[in-house]
């Protein structure tokens, strides 16, 4: 992938990806189970979407509380999908 990107397999990068566009998904959720900062995440969708679809992404989460977990104002009992690691 690139010198700051650890080598991802297919799975984990497709999962990453479905992570990002969700909602209720925080960056802080992704880095935990898969070491990838904000900024990481933001180069892999960079290279695995076309650009129209980026800009897309990248729209959609600019600001958005729910993708930063010092911007939410729930932080327990949400729900945690059996797709993620430790469950």
């Amino acid at each position: 992938m690139g010198k700051s990107l650890p080598e991802l397999s297919s799975a984990d990068r497709n999962r990453i990806i479905e992570m990002a566009w969700e909602d209720r998904t925080p960056f802080d959720a992704i880095e935990l189970q898969f070491g990838l900062k904000e900024k990481d995440v933001i180069t892999l969708m960079r290279r695995e979407m076309k650009p129209s679809s980026f800009r897309m992404w990248r729209k959609r989460v600019s600001g958005r509380q729910t993708k930063h977990r010092q911007q939410r104002d729930f932080f327990a009992g949400r729900f945690r999908s059996a797709n993620q690691k430790g469950s």
